[in-house]
């Protein structure tokens, strides 16, 4: 079984919202040579002060470049990616990078004989299921290009585990949320915005009538799993559902982050979101718990309130605002 301690890592995406918070992880907790490869597209190399690693300013679509940086390194993990709402507006850019960026590091991955590879998907090529929770071989349904593009790069994975022997694993994240996932990201996701809507008292938006669930996973419990996947001899090969098994709907979470944050905002439904439109959602991760030892320990009040203490924190930095205080303290 691999042992991450002191290994040479690449992190592919690694300046993103959760690529961030596992190199922290790595280095912290494993004292791993990390090295980010990142476009900063969506990353921001703010979420990675302070600690010591190397930083390529890339992308995955560059197959010299991707060669280069896996050359000579233990652990690579895969996450870079075109997010949602890019990968419809541009479907042509979705496939070069989600797709072919995906070939190129399985395709240096393999080159360079690493020990282990980890590839991040999503919950999404389920789309609306015909049953829950959600098993990992249930039926796949693609309602936007991005889940079409990540399942293809997890085929491309498998091929070259079943052609090649190439040690690789695959995890599907269910709407992961919490520190990092900052509100000033025009893609960020949707707790982003509320929070920050809740902590201005402005009007929370809600497509639709709020009624839609999801299985939200705190970033803590989603690094867990993703290091599990690059240590466990099981996950060789395999695939996972990373989520909690819980539904939320919409409505319930905003309730939530208005609790916290002792807000005076109002929801505000307006029209139906033009993608992602999936109406239940929560994920079976019994796989998950039994090869990958995986057991979420927050729940949607514990993950909420630490990550509104950090957005709390990160708007008093930014703007020496005592708004946010006065808010989380009523």
């Amino acid at each position: 079984m691999p042992n991450l301690e002191n290994k040479k890592i690449l992190v592919t995406g690694g300046a993103g919202f959760i690529g961030s918070n596992l190199v922290k992880k790595l280095i912290e907790k494993y004292n791993a040579e990390v090295a980010v490869l990142d476009d900063l597209f969506t990353g921001d190399v703010r979420f990675l002060k302070g600690l010591d690693y190397e930083f390529i300013h890339g992308s995955v679509e560059d197959a010299a470049l991707v060669n280069d940086c896996i050359k000579e390194k233990d652990i690579v993990f895969h996450l870079a990616a075109r997010n949602i709402i890019v990968s419809n507006q541009n479907p042509r850019e979705d496939l070069n990078v989600n797709v072919g960026g995906s070939f190129n590091v399985f395709e240096a991955c393999l080159l360079h004989n690493v020990e282990r590879v980890v590839y991040t998907s999503t919950s999404s090529i389920y789309g609306n299921p015909k049953k829950l929770p959600i098993c990992e071989s249930d039926n796949k349904s693609f309602l936007n290009f991005y889940s079409a593009s990540k399942f293809s790069a997890e085929t491309y994975a498998k091929t070259f585990f079943e052609v090649f022997d190439l040690p690789v694993s695959i995890i599907r994240y269910s709407n992961v949320y919490g520190v990092n996932q900052s509100p000033s990201n025009a893609y960020c996701g949707v707790i982003g915005k509320f929070m920050e809507a809740a902590l201005l008292n402005k009007s929370i938006p809600i497509h639709g009538n709020g009624m839609q669930t999801r299985d939200y996973t705190y970033i803590e419990d989603a690094i867990d799993a993703t290091i599990a996947a690059a240590i466990s001899p099981k996950a060789i090969g395999n695939d996972y559902n990373i989520g909690t098994g819980i539904e939320t709907s919409v409505n319930e979470l905003v309730q939530h982050i208005i609790k916290i944050t002792g807000s005076q905002s109002h929801i505000d439904h307006i029209d139906n979101r033009d993608i992602d439109n999936i109406q239940r959602r929560s994920i079976d991760i019994t796989k998950s718990t039994l090869d990958l030892q995986y057991n979420p320990s927050f729940t949607i009040q514990k993950g909420l309130s630490k990550t509104i203490k950090w957005f709390i924190a990160s708007l008093e930095k930014a703007a020496g605002s005592l708004l946010a205080v006065s808010v989380f303290a009523a």
